[in-house]
């Protein structure tokens, strides 16, 4: 920063033409920039300027250090415009994560349509079994579903999402509904391995009662595509996000079971490290998001949702 500041102060000494110019320029005295410039000559080890009261005469050396000096300059002001425009107009290289179903359904045909509106942008989605680590992993956006892990990171919600628990007609024809969140220990239920934790325990909410059952049936994965076919084929009742079986909800392929019963928040989340000095490009791909997902809710209202 001292090397950047001399060869501004060289530069305006020279543009000015005398030390008293320049000392005026910068609001000091003229004895005051005359030892400036001798320590910048001391520092450098040659004389940059012969000088007398009245005027100054650039050394071959002084011609040099002005000449590239000025060059440097020029690179730092463009890099400070690119950099500060970057926060201005969405540009350059975005890395988003997100799961494989929801990224696959909904995160990569919304970075389409997003690089045609931006297409300064480059785009990167990492898709993941599980969620992966925004800070160690230098993502830009993560998108999460239901409880926020780090309360380190920002948040915001683009879109409300609610869990369901539904079987297909094939199925219900075989077996009467659940009339209890109890009832479900009796069914084949289809089991999600997402995490670590332990899975096929299903907490459920309907007003002031809570019910928490463990489940169990003959088919589990770590994929809910594979889990979701499985309840399309009649063998058991399956817990999904609304993005994912409302299309099958509306068409009578799957058939919602106690309704009465919430289960845990899935709303969704774009995460970012932290809400100041965000890039541009982040900005603009987080407000694009929610738009998009706001359009679906509202078109929803006339069945259209998810």
């Amino acid at each position: 920063m001292d090397t950047i500041s001399d060869l501004a102060f060289f530069s305006l000494l020279i543009r000015h033409g005398s030390l008293s110019a320049a000392a005026r320029e910068l609001g000091l005295s003229t004895p005051a920039v005359s030892k400036r410039l001798q320590r910048l000559e001391r520092r450098l080890g040659v004389r940059l300027l012969n000088r007398t009261t009245r005027r100054i005469a650039l050394t071959h050396e002084g011609e040099l250090y002005l000449r590239e000096g000025n060059r440097i300059l020029a690179d730092v002001e463009e890099l400070e415009h690119t950099v500060g425009r970057s926060r201005d107009e969405p540009r350059g290289l975005l890395r988003i994560n997100a799961t494989l179903g929801f990224g696959r359904h909904h995160i990569a045909p919304a970075l389409s349509d997003f690089l045609k509106r931006f297409p300064a942008v480059q785009a990167q989605l990492h898709l993941t079994d599980r969620p992966a680590s925004l800070l160690d992993e230098s993502f830009d956006v993560c998108i999460r579903i239901g409880d926020l892990p780090d309360a380190r990171l920002t948040a915001r919600k683009i879109a409300s999402n609610r869990r369901l628990l539904c079987a297909s007609p094939i199925y219900l024809k075989r077996h009467p509904p659940p009339a209890s969140p109890r009832d479900l220990a009796r069914h084949p239920c289809i089991v999600i391995r997402e995490s670590d934790t332990a899975y096929g325990t299903w907490h459920l909410r309907s007003g002031t009662r809570a019910e928490t059952v463990k489940v169990r049936g003959p088919l589990s994965a770590n994929d809910g595509e594979s889990a979701l076919y499985w309840a399309l084929e009649g063998h058991g009742i399956i817990m999904r996000s609304e993005w994912e079986v409302g299309a099958y909800l509306r068409s009578g392929r799957l058939v919602a079971v106690l309704e009465d019963w919430h289960t845990p928040s899935a709303d969704i989340f774009a995460l970012y490290p932290e809400r100041q000095n965000l890039s541009a490009k982040t900005t603009a791909f987080v407000d694009f998001l929610a738009e998009r997902f706001a359009h679906r809710r509202r078109d929803g209202e006339e069945g259209l949702s998810w």
